[in-house]
C-alpha cells in the first residue's frame, strides 16, 4: 500500500463547474486527493462563485500551477474537446514538469 494516496489536480474551463464537480466527487469516493479551482467566475447563464479582478485572476492562475506542482497526475475537464488559453497554458506546464494528463473527453 502507498504511503499516501494518490493527488490528481483537476484543469479546465471554470465555465464548467458541474462537470468539475463531478469529476472530484468521483475521484474523492475512489479515495483520491483532489486539488482543483477554488474559485469559479461567473459566466453567463452559470452562476458560480464571484466576479474577479484582473489581478486575482493572475494570482489564481499561478496558484494553480503549484496545484498541478502539488499533484501526481493532471485530469483535464473538457466537455466536447473544449480547452481555454489558461488550460492550454496548464496542460503545456503539467507537460513540461513531467506530469501524466488525461483527458475527460477527447481533444
Amino acid at each position: 500500500m502507498p504511503d499516501r494516496p494518490e493527488i490528481v489536480c483537476i484543469c479546465g474551463s471554470t465555465r464548467f463547474v458541474a462537470e468539475m464537480s463531478a469529476a472530484n466527487r468521483e475521484l474523492t469516493f475512489a479515495g483520491v486527493i483532489v486539488v482543483a479551482p477554488g474559485v469559479f467566475l461567473r459566466t453567463e447563464g452559470h452562476e458560480a462563485d464571484e466576479l474577479i479582478t484582473e489581478e486575482q485572476k493572475t494570482v489564481l492562475d499561478a496558484l494553480h500551477l503549484r496545484k498541478i506542482d502539488l499533484a501526481d497526475r493532471v485530469l483535464v475537464v473538457n466537455p466536447g474537446g473544449y480547452i481555454g488559453e489558461s488550460t492550454s497554458r496548464e496542460i503545456a506546464y503539467a507537460h513540461a514538469t513531467g506530469k501524466p494528463i488525461s483527458f475527460t473527453d477527447p481533444i
